[in-house]
């Protein structure tokens, strides 16, 4: 199934049940007094968070919501059942937010639960109306309208470590080589479409889709790209030694990054050289020094080389527990 990261549909809280003319019928007595119960209160519809990335793809077709209508009231006073309330599960993560009002939401814990839409009120009932000069009312409310809007959703990855680069930079096969992650690999710019994610030791690293120049526009993957970093806690950036001109490579993301937002500019970032199989070392020792000019600290890793990649497991086993802390993941 397809992930999906953004959803819009239509939503529609329940309508309040109507009051009712009822009578209360006793022996000998045809018409003993109102009686007639207030309607019941309409189904509200909540947004809860949950951890499963991929929960939106169960809504990938549906594109209306609705939660139920309240029960009319009933005789002998009776109060008219309200309706269920509707709950939409969203990943945690999530940014929502409402048309035409504006109202915005984050759900950010697991069991999260945040009121979208409120059901109407149910109506009143002729047994409301009795006062001593009115003693048989035939006077009814019915229910109100329950809230609607347009329900917009947007999944922000929140993860540890984001792996960010220029596409084919090696970001899915670093991914895969640390974590049980399964993500696709090929030759080919933006094999990875979506963001996938592996557990390291109890850390959460994001394989993020990858990035070209003009992005922050809307050009590539865009924004699918971007916002999914905006709450990483931290990035590695992964520059290909075997590009003509890594370091040219590596200013064209930050720029994007940059432009996009201030916070992302001043995110943590590691420079990751990757298949350094590819060069002499002589070309990685200049380029080590070229980003330790830029004030940036380089790492090295080659994928196909066993050694490589434990010593570089055990680097960022080391740095996560130091940087973010014994306990990862927030999904």
């Amino acid at each position: 199934m397809a992930f999906i990261d953004e959803l819009k549909f239509e939503a529609h809280a329940g309508r309040g049940g109507d009051g009712v003319v009822r009578w209360r019928h006793q022996k000998e007595t045809a018409k003993g007094g109102p009686a007639g119960g207030d309607g019941g209160r309409g189904g509200s519809i909540y947004a809860r968070g949950v951890r499963d990335l991929g929960v939106l793809s169960a809504y990938r077709y549906e594109k209306e919501f609705a939660a139920e209508r309240g029960d009319d009231g009933g005789s002998n006073d009776k109060h008219g059942k309200s309706g269920e309330n509707l709950f939409i599960n969203v990943p945690v993560g999530s940014i929502i937010t409402i048309s035409p009002s504006g109202k915005q939401f984050e759900i950010l814990y697991e069991g999260e639960e945040v009121l979208l839409l409120q059901g109407g009120q149910g109506g009143l009932g002729n047994a409301t109306f009795k006062s001593a000069t009115n003693q048989y009312p035939t006077e009814v409310k019915k229910g109100r309208a329950g809230e609607s809007g347009t329900i917009h959703v947007e999944l922000r990855l929140m993860v540890d470590i984001g792996f960010i680069g220029l596409p084919n930079a090696g970001k899915s096969s670093l991914l895969n080589a640390l974590t049980n992650a399964k993500s696709r690999i090929g030759s080919y710019p933006f094999t990875t479409l979506e963001p996938h994610l592996g557990d390291f030791y109890g850390f959460i690293i994001a394989d993020i889709p990858g990035l070209i120049s003009g992005a922050s526009s809307g050009r590539g993957l865009g924004h699918k790209f971007l916002r999914h970093i905006a709450r990483t806690k931290a990035l590695f950036h992964l520059v290909s030694v075997e590009q003509e001109d890594p370091v040219a490579d590596w200013k064209a993301v930050r720029e994007e990054l940059v432009l996009h937002s201030d916070e992302l500019k001043s995110k943590e970032e590691i420079v990751v050289l990757s298949k350094c199989d590819l060069a002499t070392s002589g070309k990685r020792l200049e380029l080590r020094e070229a980003f330790i000019k830029e004030g940036i600290e380089v790492w090295e890793v080659t994928v196909t080389e066993p050694a490589s990649v434990k010593a570089f497991s055990d680097r960022l086993a080391g740095y996560l527990r130091e940087k973010i802390g014994k306990k990862g993941g927030v999904m």
